[in-house]
């Protein structure tokens, strides 16, 4: 082998960012055996960072021209895509339907060209309207309003910002993710908790965005890790590890970091669950510091990694050289192509009553009464989980779309040598390995959680049967 071609894409691409940080004292329980109900802090801001990408084609000036205006064929809409992530864990189906909606008429985009995608983090809180009531709750319907009014206003700052721009493709590794399906041999029964005998999907995809002369724009960082790191002890609104993984990379390149959470069903933190922002933050370093060594080792857009001969110094050294792309090449990395595909996958037939649910709920709310009369603390955290789980299940059952099967949309686009896949609910590893493994050698970034939390977890079929969480709240 002479030639080492290096993943790159051609597109125009403009960038925006925004502090999506709640208000302390917001209504903030994710955990169902948490005993605080509001944040009482902020551990490190939430964030959201956006990606306009756009084919190449669409000149500048017909971009200036077109400032003010969201007309598609003065500044390339109608083949643009629009990737937003966001430091939240869930948002309602309505929430992720509002901000496209928002987006799509500010920007002139399609609402499915909007890709809304959550990092995940637990330690946001759970941003319902339908928390309303709970502690805090009154503030959440506010903050969401004025999240998809910021984010309609920065949508539309990428969109007039974007130029020619090129995004180079790494591969990197890192150990941070661990398998999570443990077997509890003295309680007999599975735990959702670090197993080290179990396997762990350590890629991470990077990709550097930089305008057409070499001007920083954007990072992109794509793992498979559940932000678990924080969890019921924890009463700080928190981007968990993925805030000091993008301040751990803004120190040499500072511009948006956007994060897109991967297939990352049965993957979490080794060193996860706990109350302590300085191991969330440790984790955090750790994925950063993989992904800073994946961009140093990235050659300058539009190059190639060619042989350059033999030079005589006491030996024959065989040197390389980074050398421009040919035209073939150049083409290729202009290659845009996307396209949604929904499938409809049928529901498990023992799915439970939402009466029967909320009969259950009802049960667990006056065992809680029953506890706390007796100050029984332990029993206190335990009612509250379960009537917890019951909460999450009726709003799970309440919006799944009605009849026999659920539809699953996927957006897959080409982008240049790339391959870019954003989907709903949360997958098992086993879907990222198998589709890098068929799609070799191409780039491919996998983006769950995206657009919906809902139908919630896919497990893979040998899973099933063990009781572990994820098999029992299955929807499918």
């Amino acid at each position: 082998m002479n030639v080492i071609e290096t993943p790159q894409s051609r597109v125009r691409a403009g960038v925006a960012w925004r502090d999506i940080t709640p208000p302390v004292g917001i209504y903030h329980r994710m955990w169902g055996a948490a005993l605080h109900d509001r944040s009482t802090g902020v551990h490190r801001p939430l964030e959201a960072a956006l990606l306009w990408i756009a084919p190449e084609g669409v000149s500048d000036e017909r971009s200036r021209r077109g400032e003010g205006s969201a007309v598609a064929d003065d500044v390339g809409t109608a083949d643009a895509r629009l990737i937003v992530t966001l430091d939240h864990c869930i948002l309602d189906r309505a929430e992720s339907d509002a901000i496209r909606a928002a987006i799509a008429a500010r920007t002139g985009l399609l609402p499915q060209a909007i890709l809304v995608a959550l990092s995940h983090t637990h330690g946001s809180g759970w941003m319902s309207r339908t928390r309303a009531e709970y502690p805090g709750g009154e503030l959440i319907g506010p903050y969401l309003d004025r999240l998809i009014a910021e984010l309609a206003d920065a949508a539309d700052e990428a969109r007039r910002a974007a130029v020619s721009a090129r995004i180079v493709y790494g591969l990197g590794r890192c150990d941070l993710a661990a398998y999570r399906d443990r077997f509890d041999t003295e309680r007999g029964h599975p735990v959702c908790g670090f197993d080290p005998t179990g396997p762990a999907d350590d890629t991470l995809v990077v990709a550097r965005v930089d305008t057409a002369d070499g001007t920083p724009l954007a990072t992109i960082v794509n793992y498979a890790c559940h932000p678990t790191t924080l969890a019921w002890d924890n009463t700080l609104l928190s981007p968990d590890w993925a805030g000091a993984m993008r301040q751990t990379i803004r120190r040499d390149r500072d511009v948006p970091c956007l994060f897109l959470q991967g297939a990352s069903g049965e993957l979490g933190p080794r060193d996860g669950f706990v109350g302590d922002v300085a191991v969330a933050d440790r984790n955090g370093r750790r994925v950063g510091h993989a992904a800073a060594a994946v961009l140093e080792s990235m050659p300058a857009a539009e190059t190639r990694f060619e042989y350059a001969g033999a030079v005589l110094s006491g030996t024959w050294i065989g040197t390389w050289a980074h050398r421009p792309i040919d035209e073939r090449r150049r083409s290729a990395a202009g290659v845009w192509n996307w396209r949604d595909v929904t499938i409809d996958v049928p529901y498990r037939e023992d799915l439970p009553t939402i009466d029967e649910t909320e009969r259950r709920r009802a049960e667990w709310a006056e065992a809680e009464r029953r506890a706390a009369a007796s100050g029984d603390e332990r029993e206190v955290r335990r009612c509250r989980a379960e009537g917890e789980q019951m909460t999450r299940q009726l709003a799970r059952l309440r919006a799944l779309a009605p009849g026999s099967t659920c539809p699953i949309t996927v957006s897959i686009g080409r982008v240049g040598d790339a391959l870019w896949i954003f989907l709903p609910g949360e997958f098992y590893q086993k879907l990222q390995l198998e589709l890098r493994r068929r799609l070799s050698p191409h780039p491919v970034l996998i983006t769950t959680l995206t657009g919906d939390w809902q139908p919630g977890y896919f497990p893979v079929a040998e899973a099933w049967g063990k009781g572990i969480y994820q098999e029992v709240i299955a929807v499918v």
